[in-house]
């Protein structure tokens, strides 16, 4: 597939953490006003061990409020159909994506790389994906290269005669790339990784679209680092959010 000039093609997510206020202290200190009423952080970092344990019974028992006292804001760059799946996601998140009424979008699409299992088998609830072959893949790169070339240069002629963005952008795959902040915290991050990975410490197993899986790893390995205690204890406990 020769691509265009002005046609870009991805297979990669980007996940960056743009700002954060998220350590597991902040587990600590909400927590722990309820029995021992305001405490400085220094106060909350004497004892490791006991840290662990008590974000561990949280966890375990599912007291949930107090891994909300915190935030982490990534800015994110998928294709449209990830993020439709991910604005599924509602409670504790927020969103701002990139517009298509006020800006030109970027011709820039996804097709899948060569690691991407292509044929599903089986019935819904019961399926799984397998390896394509070397002809399925090329095939599948080739039909959406022409799909996504034809349907920009659709978009394109619509805004040269004059046509409002927001008009011609109905002409635009799903394939598209766009780019938001997505706010959270770690409660409600827990919630998005139960779903959208599929991990052999999952109580509840899921089976989530590999692109929007590509994401929530990315995520997970930032949040990971920020709160290593609270995901220890999401992993020891089945990795089901409280």
């Amino acid at each position: 597939m020769s691509d265009a000039p002005d046609i870009r093609f991805r297979s990669d997510m980007t996940v960056e953490l743009v700002k954060h206020s998220a350590a597991d202290t902040d587990v600590l200190w909400a927590a722990r006003v309820s029995t021992a009423g305001e405490q400085s952080l220094e106060e909350l970092e004497k004892d490791p061990r006991r840290s662990r344990g008590l974000i561990n019974f949280l966890m375990r028992d599912r007291h949930g409020s107090p891994f909300e006292h915190n935030s982490m804001t990534f800015f994110i760059s998928a294709p449209l159909f990830v993020f439709r799946e991910f604005h599924r996601h509602r409670a504790g998140w927020s969103y701002n994506e990139e517009s298509g009424r006020y800006r030109e979008l970027e011709p820039v699409f996804y097709v899948p790389d060569a690691s991407r299992k292509l044929v599903q088998e089986g019935r819904p609830g019961k399926y799984r994906f397998v390896e394509g072959t070397a002809e399925q893949h090329r095939g599948a790169v080739r039909a959406l290269g022409d799909s996504y070339r034809r349907s920009y240069e659709a978009y394109q002629e619509m805004l040269g005669a004059g046509i409002a963005r927001e008009v011609a952008r109905a002409a635009l795959p799903v394939g598209l790339y766009s780019s938001m902040y997505a706010t959270c915290n770690a409660r409600s991050l827990m919630h998005f990784l139960g779903l959208r990975t599929r991990h052999e410490l999952a109580r509840v197993p899921s089976f989530p679209q590999r692109e929007i899986e590509m994401v929530a790893e990315r995520m997970e390995a930032r949040w990971a680092d920020l709160m290593p205690l609270t995901h220890e204890a999401f992993n020891t406990n089945g990795r089901v959010a409280p």
